[in-house]
């Protein structure tokens, strides 16, 4: 919304984004950056190079206050060096980054000192999807087909139990 705000400063006939535009995970990674920020010499987001949300973390936690901020795809990609004075580290990642990602981060500063995690968390995620009509007919379909394989066997919605 900073950047928004800046553009519309710059071109006054812009029209914003609705203020929900803005996908919610990346919302509440960026709160908890700024949070985790101002508590940490090191903040290290792991994403894509070429995901501006990962970027951005990495803005917003030097922003907040990280002395440093660092953008890794793997773990193998820290340099040790990055912990020179560092006495606490913030790790976040991009919001579609697969976890094993960021445990195998966790697990590295582990090997170097860095074993006590404290979770940052900004806000309650209680957000629900249901799936498209498509994928929920898609997905009957094969239950129903199991079920027939099986010997019509149902659940017990169907099969009179």
């Amino acid at each position: 919304m900073e950047t928004v705000d800046a553009l519309k400063d710059k071109f006054p006939q812009l029209i914003s984004p609705p203020s929900d535009d803005i996908c919610y995970a990346t919302q509440n990674r960026q709160l908890a950056v700024k949070q985790m920020g101002a508590e940490s010499d090191l903040v290290i987001v792991v994403g894509s190079r070429n995901s501006s949300n990962s970027k951005r973390l990495v803005e917003v936690a030097k922003i907040a206050g990280a002395r440093e901020a660092y953008l890794v795809d793997f773990a193998d990609e820290i340099d040790e060096a990055w912990l020179e004075g560092v006495s606490t580290v913030g790790v976040t990642s991009g919001a579609s980054v697969p976890e094993v990602l960021v445990e195998q981060v966790l697990e590295w500063l582990s090997q170097r000192g860095f074993e006590d995690v404290e979770l940052v968390k900004a806000a309650e995620e209680s957000i629900t999807f249901s799936l498209p009509k498509e994928l929920r007919r898609d997905l009957r379909e094969e239950a129903a087909a199991l079920v027939a394989e099986r010997g019509g066997a149902g659940t017990g919605e169907n099969s009179g139990e």
